[in-house]
């Protein structure tokens, strides 16, 4: 599911959610034409219904429980995932003779994370790799101690993913570095 989808799902739930509640809240104070606020949210006709058609009606709900209880588990799951097109397995280059080459991206962003806190003025390092192999978007976030030389560390980064690159033979498509400060402590 593409991000776009993704945010017009979560945004339809929320519309769906948002308008039960508004329509329940109007019909609560009485504002909805024919709805008495005095009046019971249950009839005693749906219950006559609903205790007919027992005990079909119960598994009913709790067949819908537990599909609503599971679509609801499904969206976390993608929401809590990694950034969508981060590369996942292993990143893969054909060689010039037959065979290709086959690195795990866990092992190359841990390695990328080992040269980066080489510096002593990284105190953490985090690194994501998304987009295609041949080219990767290299995301990087360096929390810098308060006393760091900021042009050094500059430097110490664009050093480390030049090595990255000549070493993955992958030139990255997109650079984006953030750089933290921590405060200074009294």
């Amino acid at each position: 599911m593409t991000n776009a989808a993704h945010r017009l799902l979560w945004t339809i739930i929320a519309l769906l959610l948002v308008a039960v509640g508004g329509a329940a809240l109007a019909a609560g104070h009485g504002a909805l034409p024919g709805a008495d606020a005095r009046a019971v949210v249950l009839s005693a006709g749906l219950l006559e219904r609903w205790r007919m058609a027992a005990p079909w009606s119960t598994l009913a709900a709790a067949v819908g429980g537990v599909l609503l209880a599971l679509a609801g588990q499904r969206l976390l799951a993608r929401e809590v995932r990694r950034p969508a097109g981060t590369l996942r397995g292993t990143l893969s280059h054909p060689g010039r003779r037959p065979g290709r080459t086959r690195l795990a991206t866990d092992v190359l962003t841990d390695a990328l994370v080992r040269d980066l806190t080489g510096n002593p003025g990284v105190r953490r390092a985090r690194v994501v790799l998304t987009g295609e192999p041949p080219r990767p978007d290299v995301w990087i976030r360096v929390d810098l101690t308060a006393d760091a030389a900021t042009a050094g560390v500059r430097e110490h980064v664009r050093a480390a993913v030049r090595r990255f690159a000549a070493t993955t033979d992958c030139q990255p498509a997109h650079l984006d570095v953030t750089a933290h400060i921590e405060p200074v402590r009294p």
